[in-house]
């Protein structure tokens, strides 16, 4: 199928490894000129080199910002292009109970995951406007509905993410811009492919046992009783990019492995 990106400019926050690289793969595969983002240079560059390898034809730039940082943010918005598509990925998790969940914590949470999409998208989505078109997307999680109790705090972030995005799509009334956003449920990105591999060694188990474990205990009410791959999630995001999408607006699109059991 050709989603039609050919020639659209697309910008993923947080795209130097796991679902944002995937994205970015994806829509450079379609034909979209890809910028990309990561915290440091060397992640961003080795992150370039891996899509040209992988796509020699394809137009990919890469700017370093850290969205923790304000002032970094301001300095990456103005080094960007017009930018037709925008995809809000930027995002940090920790499990950490409540109770040791410091000020600093949530608004550290709150300025990374949140923020970081807040100020790219009141750049852009009035030039998206003005030209009468743009696609907005947010990834947020299914835990902005299935909050969970390990990281509260990462729930709130990604619950403020869809209010955001409903938000913004109410203001596009009439026009050809759209705002979503994507509910992946748990998948298997490198960080918390990292965090599965740590927990396998501190009890002495294989991984497939952590992920046995994990769906038994803490995600029962998944379908699919597994990790997603960031690939699946990605090609999720590459139809809701496209103009083929057209008639999707101000909708929360689950990927989520059939998690949350509501049918609306």
């Amino acid at each position: 199928m050709d989603l039609q990106l050919k020639n659209k400019t697309a910008f993923i926050s947080g795209s130097t490894a796991g679902i944002g690289f995937a994205i970015a793969e994806n829509l450079l595969k379609e034909g979209a000129n890809v910028i990309i983002n990561g915290r440091s240079n060397e992640s961003v560059d080795a992150a370039m080199k891996e899509l040209r390898d992988l796509n020699p034809q394809g137009s990919v730039l890469g700017f370093a910002a850290d969205f923790s940082n304000a002032g970094d943010v301001i300095k990456l918005i103005a080094e960007l292009p017009h930018i037709d598509i925008l995809v809000n990925n930027a995002g940090i998790f920790e499990p950490k109970a409540f109770t040791e969940i410091s000020d600093e914590d949530w608004f550290r949470f709150f300025e990374v995951n949140v923020m970081s999409g807040i100020r790219l998208s009141r750049y852009f989505f009035s030039k998206m406007l003005d030209k009468n078109w743009g696609r907005i997307i947010f990834i947020s999680s299914e835990s902005a509905v299935f909050i969970p109790e390990e990281m509260i705090h990462y729930g709130m972030t990604k619950t403020a993410q869809l209010a955001v995005s409903r938000g913004l799509a109410e203001l596009c009334k009439g026009t050809n811009v759209t705002v979503n956003s994507i509910l992946p449920g748990p998948t298997k990105s490198k960080g918390v492919g990292a965090f599965i591999e740590d927990l396998a060694k501190s009890g002495n188990l294989t991984t497939a046992d952590v992920e046995t474990d994990f769906f038994r205990n803490m995600r029962p009410t998944s379908l699919i009783q597994r990790f997603l791959d960031v690939k699946e999630i990605a090609n999720a995001v590459a139809y809701y990019c496209s103009p083929l999408s057209s008639g999707t607006n101000g909708a929360s699109i689950r990927v989520d492995g059939g998690l949350i059991r509501s049918i609306l």
